[in-house]
């Protein structure tokens, strides 16, 4: 039975963006085929959380080999989102400065595909702070059900 989602994305207004791609690459260092976030839709620095997306498509470095015939997102590059996206978080929008560096990952499961076509919704809770450290739990979406979750810890080195 899967977990119930960190907070009710569809009451969200999914059409409004408040950091498209050109924002998100002015603060987060992955480019070129590793940008792996599109835009930021809805946050609430007061609760520690985000919402933000992926709109795969057919021209994905990873289409032709993962797996010929039949691609599949990678969850490694589901889990790159993931981490992109609460990285701009900590450093656009709760405002820690410095390189952010992927520290690890948790409690990662992976229930559904996502292929070329789909819009990847990732559901971010940043829930522990320290000074230098981060944890975050992340949901993906796709198609209304959920894709993966996981716990995402980023350091400021």
């Amino acid at each position: 039975m899967p977990p119930a989602l960190l907070f009710d994305y569809k009451q969200l207004d999914l059409t409004k963006i408040e950091f498209d791609h050109t924002a998100i690459a002015e603060v987060n260092p992955q480019s070129y085929e590793m940008s792996q976030l599109d835009g930021i839709t809805w946050y609430d620095l007061d609760k520690m959380m985000c919402l933000g997306y992926k709109d795969v498509t057919d021209k994905e470095f990873w289409v032709r080999g993962h797996i010929p015939g039949r691609p599949i997102m990678p969850g490694v590059i589901m889990i790159e989102a993931a981490a992109q996206l609460c990285s701009f978080f900590m450093r656009r929008i709760y405002g820690l400065t410095g390189f952010i560096g992927f520290a690890g990952i948790d409690e990662t499961k992976f229930r559904e595909t996502v292929v070329p076509g789909n819009r990847l919704y990732m559901l971010g809770h940043i829930h522990k702070v320290r000074s230098r450290q981060f944890s975050a739990k992340v949901q993906g979406i796709v198609n209304d059900k959920l894709a993966f979750e996981t716990i995402i810890s980023g350091m400021n080195v």
